[in-house]
């Protein structure tokens, strides 16, 4: 439904970005910041022309440099959800709404009509005389994405809806959105930095870095196999890179070793481990684990129940223990640790 090759040259960054958006899909393009997110979909909403590439949207071209094409914003069937919203101050919820059918020609009675029947669709019907200035973060951002909706886009464009919202607002409207997003019929684009917002809402994931596709896959596989230290840290996983150094042993980028369950898939490979498989001790383990190594303390992080502690050595990785096990340990920075991992635990794959 939407092919797009972008190429868009900043003075700090040359974005290139093969995207594709199916219908009744959503694609997460998340990344962090200054990786060109933003940029991607205001090339696709027509706010910034190309500087090379080609944007199709149903077949009809949007924005080909080469051939002299590009459609304004006006009159490409998308819809676009901003960050900070970006309603009229001196309109009303309902006008807000209807802002986008009048440009489009619509009779004023008619927009209002449909204006209205939005509103109530989002929950908004006591709010429709309003001004922005009065309305919550959610009711906003439910007024920001009825106005994007109410022209029957095609496309719909969301950058980082969530991102002004605190946080036990956020948790609502995402809940919110999720429905709205499923009841939408053609593609949805998300572009955003934070990964819960992406796997929660997201089909797919499009991983933007430095202008750069790194990865890309369902939340699942992307969450399993991260292809860069990046994600990884997006998705609180520890990623280690070696090579082979025997069937089962791989030679750490780091000095250490580790071993497998199972024959290695590559020479070089990637390790994925779950902070939550390392174990922490005082003394070298008794029995002989497979994976065991000397470790020092070099950040503890608490987050409610848990408490994520990095440690530096031969093996540079999170391990994630609960607070009694800080307090038993006496985890503190510069503290000397022993830490261990099982073999089924770590999950290789090729670099």
């Amino acid at each position: 439904m939407l092919r797009a090759e972008v190429d868009v040259r900043l003075p700090d960054l040359h974005l290139q970005l093969d995207l594709r958006v199916d219908d009744g899909e959503v694609v997460a393009l998340l990344g962090p910041n200054g990786a060109g997110k933003t940029t991607a979909l205001r090339a696709i909403a027509g706010l910034r022309p190309l500087d090379a590439g080609r944007i199709e949207l149903d077949g009809r071209v949007l924005d080909e440099p080469a051939a002299g094409t590009f459609v304004p914003p006006e009159q490409r069937s998308v819809g676009v959800v901003f960050q900070d919203h970006l309603l009229f101050p001196h309109l009303t919820a309902l006008e807000n709404v209807a802002f986008g059918l009048r440009a489009r020609g619509v009779r004023r009675r008619e927009a209002r009509a449909a204006a209205q029947a939005w509103l109530d669709r989002m929950g908004l019907a006591d709010v429709a005389g309003a001004r922005p200035r009065t309305l919550s973060g959610g009711e906003a951002q439910r007024v920001a994405l009825a106005r994007a909706l109410a022209v029957e886009p095609r496309l719909l464009l969301l950058d980082e809806p969530l991102a002004a919202l605190d946080a036990g607002t956020r948790v609502r409207v995402r809940a919110d959105l999720r429905r709205h997003l499923a009841a939408f019929p053609g593609g949805r684009l998300l572009v955003t930095h934070d990964p819960l917002d992406a796997i929660v809402l997201a089909d797919r994931l499009v991983i933007l870095e430095r202008g750069r596709v790194t990865q890309t896959g369902t939340p699942a596989e992307v969450t399993a196999r991260p292809a860069s230290r990046y994600v990884a840290q997006l998705v609180g996983i520890n990623l280690l890179f070696g090579t082979a150094a025997g069937e089962r042993t791989v030679r750490l980028d780091t000095g250490g070793e580790l071993t497998l369950a199972d024959a290695l898939p590559a020479a070089e490979v990637a390790i994925a481990l779950r902070p939550q498989a390392i174990a922490l001790h005082t003394h070298r383990p008794d029995g002989s684990p497979r994976n065991a190594w000397p470790a020092v303390v070099a950040d503890v992080e608490v987050d409610r129940d848990r408490v994520r502690v990095s440690l530096e050595g031969p093996v540079h990785a999170t391990a994630e223990v609960t607070p009694a096990a800080v307090a038993e340990l006496d985890l503190v920075p510069g503290a000397r640790v022993w830490a261990s991992a099982k073999a089924v635990d770590l999950v290789a794959y090729p670099r």
